[in-house]
């Protein structure tokens, strides 16, 4: 007796995103000095690198703003 086959719905296409190459509009989290994740709003960039830095205090986290072909550090506060 055959199974019947179960067709899965085709998945939605990724926006894929090169490590390789600056954004050309967001926001990217830099890392040690690559491009990791992209981010709509600065708050987002810096909350996420924020969260990274905390984890780990050894990495160089920078925020890259696609629009102006600027970086800016993400400064890690210290224990309080």
């Amino acid at each position: 007796m055959k199974k019947p086959r179960i067709e899965a719905e085709e998945p939605q296409p990724r926006k894929i995103i090169r490590a390789d190459k600056a954004p050309v509009s967001g926001y990217s989290l830099v890392v040690d000095g690559h491009f990791k994740s992209h981010h709509d709003t600065v708050e987002a960039a810096e909350e996420a690198g924020m969260a990274l830095k905390n984890k780990f205090q050894m990495l160089q986290v920078q925020v890259y703003d696609a629009e102006t072909k600027t970086r800016s550090m993400i400064d890690w506060p210290g224990p309080a």
